[in-house]
């Protein structure tokens, strides 16, 4: 176990305001002990390490200059946060952090007035800020609104649309791009701290706004030429053309780990009597911790390491992962078959499409953090005959529900649909959960929808759905590991809308969706255990429905639960339609619905976010008790009250 660094200057700071008590010299001691205390934490509780080490001097340079809170600082997606949080009265809980009952893993506005606005999914944050920024200048209040976006996040287009509407925010917005991964523009040593100077200065300023004024009285003609020629020419130098463009005065690139230099941009920057103004800032994601700068996908998200090392302490041995069954499966299915291409929204590793990648580079597609734009490209590849899988988790397809719906359903265009991380996600919390795809997909004409109950459901499901050309189809699976049961040597094409019986009774009917079963299974037993005779269904279709089977379960037991690891509106609530219109509940069946609790869980252990939603063996019991009316059962089967 190795011992915690020595922080003494970081022990002074226990908000922004102690930070802008330091002369600027220190400033560089204090990133140094930031950086240290951060990889130290993140050893001990796991989670996000490289985004947070990468802006480490932008957070102590932002909270110098800028008077935060009032100030409202926005970090986009929210992941690179660690830092900010430490310096913003939260660091004796840093390392509870992505636990239950501890800080999350982005910002939350009820954790903190620090966090002005929560976020978790990308490209949020100039639109964002520039909602704060108008109402200060509509209500005639001061302060700014500092929005930090990375690189990544400028590839979603909402970024420009909230660029190409920011002008009316006047100089309270100001926007940093963190581009670590050099795709902007590379580094150009110490002259780009100077340049960034120099642009930013009233040096600059001053005689730029007196030329402006000159060529105002100028004819028209000459203006214009005037304009485009000062523009471009700054664009040559800098690179900010297209953000001019989009109205943004631009300032860099500079250097992201200077932060005497940052600190002196940023002044210039907030002093500005100037429009919205762009600072693009280099710096190297995984900064000052030498195994996540050069492994920084590893160590984008991390487990517990040792710090000394490096090593995660991750487990090992155990069945495979859900995602690398369906990057296997998918993979044969493209040996099979040319016309299967595979598509991701800059989640090549975390859908398992990095491994197809390898195998298939021309047929594997990152289309960057643009879900909307991914899903319509699908739909054009559909149209033209290929069949596209498009891989999204299913918390950011919902970022594309329109496209999933005008492009796609409504045209009936076979896109194949695969939604990783169905269902609770542990240390994510709810903002990463895939609570609500069986809600927004099944109530959509035209679509399939299935749910893998193991990792060998998943294989078949992945082959029926490249088979299937008839409209849209989908299938959800968890995140983690299977439940270990060997996977079939040839994939079977399911029947579309046709479930299986997994276990035969005659009192009570479970209908299994999902990754549930094994749980149904051991409420199977114990309810046996107590005289109850119990048929386990795994439904595998939430639509089309099984009516043929689910007609029979409630026309022959006495209670029937379904089970689904999703929001109300699901599965579930087409079953109730189905029988309500099918007048089965006159039958005298009692039709139960188990599911995802209608509230945003927070983090936790899996086990325990199972327990907290109710969707364990002993919940399924007393749902089946209770809707009997019986508080338990002999051993011969005998009612007791």
């Amino acid at each position: 176990m190795t011992l915690r660094p020595e922080t003494p200057l970081l022990d002074t700071v226990e908000y922004p305001a102690d930070i802008r008590k330091l002369s600027k010299d220190q400033l560089p001691q204090l990133a140094d002990e930031l950086r240290a205390e951060m990889i130290d934490a993140v050893s001990t509780s796991g989670g996000h390490l490289g985004s947070g080490l990468g802006v480490v001097e932008l957070t102590v340079a932002i909270h110098y200059v800028f008077d935060t809170p009032n100030d409202r600082l926005i970090w986009d997606v929210g992941h690179q946060c660690y830092p900010h949080k430490i310096v913003t009265g939260r660091r004796d809980r840093i390392r509870t952090i992505r636990q239950g009952g501890g800080l999350s893993g982005f910002t939350k506005r009820a954790e903190s007035e620090y966090d002005p606005f929560g976020a978790a999914h990308s490209s949020t944050s100039i639109s964002a800020g520039l909602g704060f920024a108008v109402a200060n200048k509509l209500a005639d209040r001061p302060g700014r609104a500092i929005a930090v976006i990375g690189d990544g996040s400028m590839t979603a287009g909402m970024a420009y649309e909230a660029m190409n509407n920011a002008e009316q925010a006047g100089n309270r917005l100001i926007v940093i791009l963190n581009d670590n991964d050099m795709s902007i523009a590379p580094p150009v040593g110490s002259l780009r701290n100077s340049l960034s100077r120099l642009v930013s200065s009233s040096k600059y300023l001053s005689p730029r706004a007196v030329a402006k004024k000159i060529a105002s009285v100028m004819p028209e003609p000459i203006q214009r030429a005037a304009e485009r020629m000062e523009e471009y020419a700054r664009g040559m130098v800098t690179g900010g053309t297209l953000f001019e463009e989009l109205g943004f005065y631009y300032v860099g690139p500079v250097d992201g780990h200077d932060v005497r230099a940052l600190v002196e941009i940023l002044e210039n920057v907030r002093d500005a009597d100037h429009g919205p103004m762009l600072i693009h800032a280099v710096t190297v994601k995984g900064k000052g911790y030498k195994p996540a700068e050069e492994s920084a996908d590893k160590y984008h998200g991390v487990a517990k390491f040792d710090v000394i090392s490096g090593e995660q302490f991750k487990s090992k041995g155990g069945p495979p992962s859900y995602t690398g069954v369906f990057a296997k499966a998918l993979t044969a299915e493209m040996d099979r078959d040319e016309k299967v291409v595979a598509i991701t929204a800059a989640m090549p590793s975390g859908t398992g499409l990095d491994k197809v990648e390898e195998k298939y580079p021309d047929r594997m597609f990152d289309v960057g953090i643009a879900e909307q734009h991914g899903v319509t490209f699908a739909a054009g590849l559909a149209a033209q005959g290929h069949r596209p899988f498009c891989a999204i988790y299913s918390t950011f397809l919902q970022r594309a529900y329109d496209q999933v719906v005008h492009d796609v359903a409504i045209q009936n265009l076979p896109v194949r649909f695969a939604m990783d991380r169905a269902g609770l996600v542990g240390a994510d919390g709810c903002t990463h959960a895939g609570s609500f795809d069986l809600a927004y997909l099944c109530t959509l004409p035209n679509f399939v929808v299935m749910a893998a109950a193991d990792e060998a459901e998943l294989v078949h499901m992945v082959h029926t759905m490249a088979l299937y050309d008839d409209g849209p189809i989908a299938v959800r699976y968890p995140r983690g590991a299977g439940v270990g049961i060997d996977l079939p040597e040839t994939p079977e094409k399911l029947e579309i809308g046709k479930g299986r019986i997994v276990k035969e009774g005659k009192t009570v009917a479970i209908l299994n969706l999902g990754a549930r079963l094994e749980e149904c299974k051991r409420a199977a037993e114990q309810l046996e255990a107590k005289g109850l005779s119990v048929t386990i269904a795994d439904m595998r279709f939430a639509k089309p429905l099984d009516e043929g089977l689910i007609r029979k379960l409630l026309s022959t037991h006495e209670v029937a639960v379904t089970i689904e690891e999703a929001a109300v509106g699901g599965f579930g609530a087409h079953v109730l339609t189905m029988a309500s219109d099918e007048g089965l509940t006159d039958t005298g069946v009692k039709i139960r619905t188990m599911r995802l609790p209608d509230t945003f869980q927070d983090q936790d252990a899996p086990d325990k976010q199972y327990e907290q939603a109710g969707l364990t063996a002993p919940d399924i019991v007393e749902t089946v008790l209770k809707a009997l009316r019986r508080n338990d059962v002999s051993a011969e089967g005998g009612a007791r009250a």
